[in-house]
């Protein structure tokens, strides 16, 4: 099951040229793709299934700098002043509340890391604070946990996943990107070893660049040419309840379960300290760069070896300019861990008692690309001139995407980029 997508009307037409081809439809690529249009920059958008269909329409909604790394928040920063402007420069509601996010500790040990982060961050100035359990049942009433504190950031907040990727897509439309649903691209064509096409199902376009935003499949696209991008999957289970009275608008999350309104009156809600992380192959070609952060996030993760093992082992890993895994999986639509789902509720009940009649409107679950570090690769891929990736975002590439998109375009095009973009190299794994 996956959550209904705001719909869009794309092109039925096969262009036989443009400036820059992007490989992928989820949100960064359409946010490359909106900022390419906006800049006169002729960009055709390629989806091998329906744009939004994997992550970008099945994560959380939430837009936050809180915890995330250091060097990671000017990115988050520069996305909140142009989530602030998206409504106006798609002319559509991307559904997006600046309420607020927090995080909850129930040990001092957990408040801790809390504090350590702000003390981290302390040079760029923002409005992250620290909560007593006073002002945490001042913030979010009606709850009964015996919190130790929280870390509370005001202008953090959130936006509908169903709506934003959409409402962009038509805005790139509207300023003459072509979008093509249900074509898989295949491959990258060279001349003098620069990019100059791809090839897709449809047969070959004609390009000057490629921006390869391709998500979990990133990894596959780029090993079939031979260049290794360590990034391993990871599961996240929701679902959201029927129309409700809750305790507050702002997202909130717990050491096993969060939410955050939904435009609908119901709650988006998962089990946060819980996610799946099925074996592959790529566990063990790639997995010796993940033992710190394994080491760091063990008890966060329900390690098993079971079908997602076996089916991905059946998908390719090279093929020529056919039969590739893309056209086998439109859409990746992992199953949902419905003890996860259940412990959620159970958990959210247990601090705030109004979720216990909560009705169970929908449930589905999306599968994460994760980087060793955690932060997104966004540059020039290395040995292919012409080709630049945007993958990797382990999570929360929704929040951050309007200004990983733009700084995708500015560096395709060698525009003054919108960030410092050295702590998305791709040499620094």
């Amino acid at each position: 099951m996956a959550p209904t997508i705001a719909p869009v009307e794309t092109s039925n037409d096969f262009p036989a040229s443009t400036t820059v081809v992007i490989i992928g439809g989820g949100i960064i690529g359409l946010t490359a793709a909106l900022t390419l249009a906006e800049r006169g920059v002729p960009v055709t958008v390629l989806e091998k299934g329906r744009i939004a269909g994997e992550q970008s329409s099945r994560n959380l909604g939430w837009i936050r700098k809180t915890s995330r790394h250091g060097e990671d928040v000017p990115l988050a920063l520069a996305s909140d002043r142009l989530w602030a402007t998206m409504t106006e420069r798609t002319g559509s509601d991307v559904g997006y509340r600046q309420s607020g996010i927090m995080f909850l500790s129930r040990t001092p040990d957990q408040l801790a890391v809390h504090e350590a982060w702000l003390d981290s961050v302390a040079a760029l100035s923002l409005d992250s604070r620290l909560l007593s359990a006073r002002e945490i049942d001042a913030q979010v009433p009606g709850g009964r946990g015996d919190w130790a504190g929280a870390i509370f950031t005001p202008s953090d907040g959130y936006a509908e996943p169903t709506l934003a990727s959409s409402a962009i897509a038509r805005a790139a439309i509207a300023r003459g990107a072509v979008i093509v649903e249900h074509c898989a691209v295949r491959n990258i064509t060279r001349t003098g070893g620069q990019v100059s096409g791809v090839v897709t199902e449809r047969g070959e376009i004609r390009c000057d660049q490629v921006l390869l935003a391709g998500g979990m499949w990133s990894r596959r696209f780029l090993g079939n040419i031979g260049i290794s991008l360590p990034t391993l999957p990871l599961i996240l289970s929701v679902f959201r309840t029927g129309a409700m009275e809750g305790p507050t608008n702002s997202a909130v999350g717990g050491p096993d379960f969060s939410f955050r309104k939904h435009k609908d009156g119901g709650f988006i809600v998962t089990q946060r300290g819980a996610l799946d992380a099925p074996l592959t192959l790529d566990h063990l070609l790639v997995g010796s760069k993940y033992l710190s952060a394994l080491r760091a996030q063990r008890g966060l993760l329900r390690i098993s070896l079971g079908k997602h093992f076996w089916r991905d082992l059946a998908l390719p890993r090279r093929w020529k300019n056919g039969n590739s895994p893309f056209e086998r999986v439109r859409t990746l639509d992992p199953p949902i861990n419905q003890m996860l789902n259940r412990d959620a509720h159970h958990n959210l009940s247990a601090a705030w008692p109004v979720f216990e009649k909560a009705t169970i409107e929908e449930a589905w679950a999306g599968m994460i690309d994760i980087t060793p570090d955690s932060n997104p690769v966004i540059d020039a891929v290395p040995g292919v001139p012409g080709l630049t990736l945007a993958s990797g975002f382990s999570g929360h590439g929704f929040g951050t995407s309007p200004a990983a998109g733009q700084l995708a375009a500015d560096l395709i095009m060698n525009n003054e980029p919108i960030i410092d973009p050295r702590p998305y190299r791709f040499g620094r794994f």
